[in-house]
């Protein structure tokens, strides 16, 4: 065999060091898209609590009231929206005067919209109550 015959390529060794070097890269973007899926998530809630506003307001009659059945009836499938994209049930209360509705993200921040026009996070949960908890 001549030495200069030598055939051209990669090693074994050459191979199995890019391979690894794609799998952890491969892994660092599933990771940073599972991320991004959550935050969608989020956002998507936000963005199905907000228009909660705007149907309460729809729903309200000639006296200025909301219906008793608002939380069950008017806001029934943004809640269903929201619902579909966190990890537990949002809540809705609602009297004649006034409703609010909570929903526990899925970065454990609790997001809130209520009658007085209040869309935002809150560090502490309304209850029962039909306007959101103050800071």
């Amino acid at each position: 065999m001549n030495k200069s015959s030598f055939k051209k390529g990669f090693t074994l060794i050459e191979l199995l060091v890019v391979v690894a070097i794609i799998g952890i890269l491969a892994s660092v973007v599933l990771a940073s898209l599972n991320t991004a899926r959550t935050k969608g998530k989020d956002a998507s809630a936000k963005a199905s609590m907000a228009a909660m506003k705007a149907e309460a307001e729809l729903s309200v009659d000639a006296t200025g009231n909301y219906p008793a059945t608002l939380c069950s009836s008017a806001l029934t499938k943004l809640i269903t929206a929201v619902n579909a994209q966190i990890p537990a049930a949002s809540t809705c209360n609602s009297i004649a005067t006034a409703w609010a509705a909570e929903a526990v993200l899925n970065d454990n921040t609790r997001f809130c919209v209520d009658s007085t026009g209040f869309a935002g996070t809150r560090g502490t949960s309304k209850g029962t109550a039909t306007v959101c908890a103050a800071s």
